[in-house]
């Protein structure tokens, strides 16, 4: 399968689920690991549980922050294992890989594992597209991370399997779809003017922003929209700086 398609995990505790991971991740094809400030990596519970995999813990990429991680990524899913106060487009897991597995033979897409006890935050997880779910049994739900990733990379493989040979069909579009990073910038930058114009108050900022990357990551914007938001942005703080024009005498 593709290098585009980037397994990142979040702040793992324990090494040895890292090296289950990517055992879970080259059974399935997969093989672009990337580790958010792992309590511990390298170490050998890490190789041993690799079984094999040891090629991807050594290519694997360290990074401190998610930002980082999914910064070149056009399409971000996170892993969420309970409903959230504001509610996210929510995928299974043959959903999630139905809407990766094309992408990624565009641009890079990021699959998003969050810590073994209590996952990923809300702030990361509104950095996400979409949110996937793995619906196991209510009565015992609890899943190990490396079993997660061998959930989700199965229907990676799946996909991909279905797919061979057959026409690879994509959706026409007359630009490339910005990235986290490009993303990131702009909410950034919004961030800024609402709270210029007095819209956000910074000390009580509420749920406003959060429900905006909502709002947007439906959309899927592409570099083009983003650089013209931004553009629009940028005119709006300067004419918040300049002084109104005086009215000229009859």
């Amino acid at each position: 399968m593709s290098d585009n398609i980037l397994v990142v995990l979040v702040n793992t505790s324990h090494p040895g689920n890292i090296g289950s991971a990517a055992r879970a991740m080259k059974t399935m094809g997969l093989s672009n690991l990337c580790l958010v400030a792992p309590d511990q990596f390298p170490h050998e519970f890490a190789t041993s549980r690799a079984a094999g995999a040891d090629d991807l813990l050594e290519r694997a990429r360290v990074v401190q922050t998610l930002d980082e991680a999914i910064a070149d990524c056009a399409l971000v899913v996170g892993t969420s294992a309970r409903g959230r106060k504001i509610p996210w487009p929510l995928l299974n897991p043959r959903e999630c890989a139905e809407r990766l597995f094309p992408e990624s033979r565009q641009h890079k897409v990021a699959l998003v594992f969050g810590r073994e006890d209590r996952g990923l935050t809300n702030d990361e997880l509104a950095r996400c597209h979409y949110h996937v779910h793995i619906p196991s049994d209510p009565e015992y739900s609890s899943l190990n991370l490396g079993a997660a990733v061998q959930v989700l990379s199965y229907e990676l493989r799946r996909e991909a399997l279905a797919a061979e040979g057959a026409a690879s069909v994509a959706t026409e579009w007359d630009a490339e779809y910005a990235t986290a990073g490009d993303v990131e910038g702009y909410f950034t930058h919004l961030q800024q003017v609402l709270e210029q114009i007095g819209f956000i108050d910074p000390s009580h900022p509420g749920q406003v922003m959060t429900r905006l990357r909502r709002l947007y990551s439906r959309q899927r914007l592409d570099k083009i929209e983003v650089n013209m938001l931004r553009g629009v942005l940028s005119e709006t703080q300067r004419g918040l700086s300049e002084p109104p024009a005086t009215q000229a005498e009859e």
